[in-house]
């Protein structure tokens, strides 16, 4: 099957190949998801305006892996990004796996990881265009969390699924 490019971007491009269209991230770009925990046991959350949605969304901290260096490594990127966007630096950052985030649309896959060992080194919240809202929510509070953002009209990551449903949540409280 021939792939076709009708479409390519800084970070995107638009493939066909047969009646399929998807998208994919230009060069060997990935993303790192970052469930972080810090010392009282608290789930660090981002909640910031995605302009697809139209609205804000609440979200597990993320970035992608590589952008500003190729070789950088998933642990390096997960800190740079949980630094940039929370303000927590973590000394423990492990990787739990590859997961695909919608793959009958797009090629994306991110890597999970969890990191502990949080010291706050400032504010967080970002580069100059994100202005993200930071979250600490006690791990065992984070299902109604979410619902009350849910009700609230806040978009819901489906990453979260993860942690509501994968018993990761229950992993970590359990430490």
């Amino acid at each position: 099957m021939t792939i076709e490019t009708p479409w390519q971007g800084k970070y995107l491009s638009v493939r066909t190949a047969g009646p399929w269209e998807y998208a994919e991230r230009v060069g060997s770009i990935a993303a790192a998801v970052i469930v972080a925990i810090d010392a009282q046991g608290q789930l660090i959350l981002v909640e910031q305006h995605r302009v697809p949605l139209g609205r804000t969304c609440l979200e597990l901290p993320a970035g992608l892996v590589g952008d500003e260096s190729a070789d950088e490594s998933v642990a390096e990127a997960a800190r740079r990004e949980l630094e940039e966007e929370t303000g927590y630096h973590a000394t423990i950052v492990e990787e739990r796996g590859i997961f695909y985030s919608s793959p009958g649309m797009t090629s994306e896959c991110f890597t999970l990881v969890v990191a502990t060992g949080l010291t706050r080194t400032g504010d967080g919240g970002g580069d100059a265009q994100e202005n993200i809202t930071v979250h600490r929510v006690p791990l065992r509070a984070v299902e109604g969390f979410v619902a009350e953002k849910r009700r609230a009209g806040v978009a819901i990551d489906a990453k979260m699924l993860l942690l509501l449903g994968g018993g990761i949540l229950a992993e970590l409280a359990g430490r």
